[in-house]
């Protein structure tokens, strides 16, 4: 059952769902509150005929009766009416529009809304009787992408558009803004993530419409790109759902405007240089490939730049070719690297467990240097992570060539700038580190850039992107911004190696949960795809429930560690029970959250999330205290043990004689200062993935440590936690098809 109702602020348009088994008394409640509501100016109803009696229709003020020009389209069918909701209402042919809109298979219906005192329409707007969030993103027209720029303040030179829709945003606003004061800085987490869906990035973008279209405050949403594996593979995009999208979402969670296409290329060109290297030191001479790497040209020898850098950390200060000694070109030319130590894998954008482990040079042409490597997923590699944490495209290139691929047989670190890849890699990467701009389905602005995997990187858009947005909202200005998977992993790295890097600290926390993801932490049972949902999670059970707060309580005392203040979102679904709902908030106010607000975005845009709009504006204007979890000068252990204990619960941590190796290494090259980014499985608090709720009396065993010097972190693996997903047996790509008369993509989400 809906009632559909309409408020102008920017001709927006929602609806309210109402569960089938309501009374005609609860209808008409839900009437009334919304005649008094001055933010809303038309009603519409579509409801069952046993709910259109005289008392439904008279219950709606005669100046928010709306009249509606209503045209249903299946096949070559076209039928067009005009219907008003008031006691005059034609009931027989309200009755067949009933069954007409919810007739199965794709119709289309396009609603003109005049208001029937004064004739005027309004708004004209596209629904889908099947509200797949692919149709709603589709029945909304965009704004040109050039008037979203202008509206929010950028200048015709600093926008590069691709298509009509999205646009990549020059660095160089930074320059012009620089004086700007910063926005309120709003960040979304979630608890513990489950099979059954919390909704970080729909409550993110709900958030960011109601701080817009409903308090008139400037906003932005700064969010993830997502990547494309998953999209084909296991799960749905990060677009958001319902009336709480970023559109158009096809585009938004397939190729965007390449960057994960451009760290890909980036990073496999470093895989390659790697490989070769490896080759062609072993089949030739010093003078050999002295010869090659500096070859003369019209006569003429002479180092190119990243060689004469590469000549002045050895500690040559030559720069003449023909200048140097045998023993000078043999360190010059010898990079020495240990086949077994190199640490660079290649990349893939596609859930493939078949590349966990792999063997190169198998090839007669690479002459036995035959090697076991692996593949990562793409946005696992070292280069999305400094996409993610760069300031500027000088800062990106140093990062890049500080990128350590593995070590020589003497055990010196070999990077990328020895390789002489670096150049290379900042041209593939100069469009990428632009933010992309796009829009929500209110027209409000997005910045979609970068995304790093939160349970093996760090799990946040960029520090570009954020710090462009702040600048851009102004200081009565909000900027919401989302970390991956639970608040113990990607809220965790936001703040000891995002916050770290960038500067910026938040000013309050939005904790996002569900009384479905409480239940399963509470002992409910597993899920399966394509199956009902088990009755414990359609049907109330407060003791479900209220077991699986635990997990929600938990993630409110790791944000109270870094001394942020925490809303608790609750994201509704319409299987949820008032008396569930009030338990979460109840529990989640009595375990320290300023503020916990049930949220309808999915059904009814930012007006479901005014509630959590206000409760931002009014914690995020009190003073926090801010803290890092741990001092970067502790030992790397100190700092691995911190997080397992006061983030995880762990008991202690387990290091491996390869990981206390590893430790070893880093200490020795001077690299034990950087932060900790731990590679963990999302689905638990503790290593152990079917343990849901909160774990206790567990060892947190450290499998192998690893080091991304030019992001700036050491990444821990903690038990089995893979790099590369795989593909389940029936992945998401079954359903995925493109109509090759429309072009229209179908079956995505």
């Amino acid at each position: 059952m809906l009632i559909f109702f309409f408020f102008f602020f920017g001709l927006n348009v929602m609806q309210i769902c109402l569960p089938h088994q309501c009374r005609e008394e609860e209808v008409i409640e839900e009437i009334l509150r919304l005649n008094e509501d001055s933010r809303v100016h038309g009603i519409f109803l579509h409801l069952p005929q046993s709910f259109l009696s005289k008392s439904v229709r008279n219950a709606i003020k005669p100046q928010k009766d709306v009249m509606v020009k209503v045209t249903l389209v299946r096949g070559n069918l076209n039928i067009q009416n005009f219907l008003s909701c008031n006691s005059s209402l034609d009931a027989p042919l309200v009755g067949k529009m009933a069954v007409l809109l919810g007739l199965e298979g794709p119709l289309k219906v396009t609603l003109q809304f005049l208001l029937q005192n004064n004739g005027m329409m309004v708004q004209t707007r596209q629904w889908s009787s099947k509200h797949f969030d692919i149709e709603i993103s589709r029945a909304q027209t965009p704004k040109p992408i050039s008037q979203l720029a202008q509206e929010i303040g950028l200048l015709p030179e600093e926008l590069e558009a691709y298509g009509n829709t999205k646009a990549k945003v020059h660095l160089s606003l930074l320059n012009r803004l620089q004086h700007q004061p910063n926005g309120k800085y709003v960040l979304v987490a979630g608890i513990t993530p489950t099979p059954l869906g919390e909704g970080k990035s729909t409550v993110t973008i709900g958030l960011v419409q109601a701080l817009s279209a409903h308090l008139k405050l400037n906003s932005f949403a700064c969010l993830r790109q997502p990547s494309q594996g998953p999209t084909f593979g296991v799960k749905g995009g990060a677009a958001g759902g319902g009336y709480a999208q970023v559109i158009p979402m096809e585009e938004f969670n397939l190729h965007l405007t390449g960057d994960i296409h451009a760290i890909t290329a980036a990073n496999n060109l470093v895989a390659a240089a790697i490989d070769a290297r490896i080759l062609h030191e072993a089949t030739q001479s010093d003078r050999a490939l002295y010869s090659r790497l500096v070859p003369s040209v019209n006569g003429v020898r002479c180092f190119s730049p990243i060689q004469m850098a590469r000549l002045q950390r050895l500690g040559i200060n030559k720069s003449d070719p023909s200048d140097l000694t045998p023993e000078e070109i043999r360190a010059f030319v010898r990079l020495d690297l240990d086949p077994e130590k190199v640490t660079w894998q290649r990349v893939v954008d596609t859930n493939d467990r078949f590349l966990r482990k792999i063997t190169v040079g198998q090839a007669n042409t690479e002459k036995g240097h035959a090697r076991q490597t692996q593949f990562d997923i793409a946005v696992a590699s070292e280069i999305m992570a400094i996409l993610a944490l760069t300031d500027g495209l000088g800062d990106m290139r140093a990062r890049l060539g500080r990128m350590v691929v593995g070590s020589s047989r003497n055990g010196q670190p070999i990077t990328a700038d020895d390789l002489g890849v670096t150049g290379a890699l900042a041209v593939l990467m100069k469009d990428a580190i632009k933010p992309t701009l796009m829009q929500t389905l209110e027209g409000t602005p997005v910045f979609v850039h970068a995304g790093p995997f939160a349970n093996i990187a760090h799990g946040n858009s960029s520090v570009l992107a954020d710090k462009l947005a702040l600048k851009l909202v102004g200081e009565e200005g909000y900027v919401v911004t989302e970390a991956g998977f639970g608040a113990d992993i990607g809220m965790e790295k936001f703040f000891n190696i995002k916050c770290r890097t960038s500067g910026l600290t938040p000013d309050v926390v939005v904790l996002v949960a569900t009384v479905r993801a409480l239940k399963m932490h509470g002992g409910g049972p597993n899920v399966t795809a394509g199956v009902p949902l088990p009755k414990e999670y359609i049907n109330e059970n407060l003791q479900l429930v209220a077991d699986g707060c635990s997990n929600l309580k938990k993630q409110i005392q790791i944000t109270h560690l870094f001394g942020v203040p925490v809303i608790v979102a609750l994201n509704v679904f319409k299987t949820d029970t008032q008396a569930e709902i009030d338990m979460v908030c109840r529990i989640a106010e009595a375990s320290g959250a300023s503020a916990a607000v049930q949220c309808h975005h999915w059904s009814r845009g930012g007006w479901g999330s005014v509630e959590l709009a206000h409760a931002v504006k009014k914690v995020a204007s009190q003073k926090n205290h801010f803290q890092f979890l741990y001092n970067l000068q502790d030992s790397i252990v100190e700092k691995i043990r911190s997080i397992a204990q006061k983030v995880y619960g762990a008991d202690d941590i387990e290091l491996s004689p390869e990981a206390q190796a590893k430790i070893d290494y880093y200490n020795q090259q001077g690299f034990s200062a950087l932060p900790i980014c731990m590679a963990k499985t999302h689905l638990s608090l503790s290593h152990m993935p079917e343990k849901k709720g909160v774990p206790t009396g567990f060892i947190l065993p450290i499998r192998d440590i690893r080091a991304s010097i030019g992001a700036g972190f050491i990444y821990p693996l903690v038990g089995t936690m893979s790099t590369m997903p795989g593909l389940p047996t029936r992945p998401c790509f079954y359903d995925i098809d493109l109509d090759p008369v429309t072009e229209e993509i179908k079956g995505l989400f």
